[in-house]
């Protein structure tokens, strides 16, 4: 679970991430990302209603969380970053969400390799 100041809840900033933000589309999901000034990095999830019934869209909400817990480390810090689940995402599994969450990122020049050892 992303602590609370790791999330993005009011409807105001997740306004001002689409209207203002970078857009990345993706395979799966869309990511909005723009600098927040801060120190630490941000996320939101949405998932519209045309995704599934309420157990599709939350088991994909719980999936986008889960790859952000994940990789937060691999985020650079100061952004507030919104994921948008595309219809596509329905059925698909952990790995391959996983993927296509990397890929939008390194794209948006947002993820960097973290070297263990």
């Amino acid at each position: 679970m992303l602590k609370r100041q790791q999330r993005i809840c009011k409807n105001t900033e997740f306004r001002r991430v689409y209207r203002t933000g970078k857009v990345i589309p993706g395979k799966f999901m869309v990511l909005f990302n723009k600098k927040n000034g801060g120190n630490t990095t941000r996320f939101g999830f949405s998932v519209s209603k045309k995704v599934g019934n309420s157990v599709v869209r939350n088991r994909i909400r719980r999936l986008m969380r889960e790859i952000c817990r994940k990789h937060n480390d691999n985020i650079g810090d100061g952004y507030d970053i919104v994921l948008v689940a595309r219809a596509a995402a329905k059925g698909r599994n952990f790995w391959q969400m996983e993927k296509d969450f990397i890929k939008i990122t390194k794209r948006a020049g947002l993820y960097r390799e973290i070297e263990i050892g």
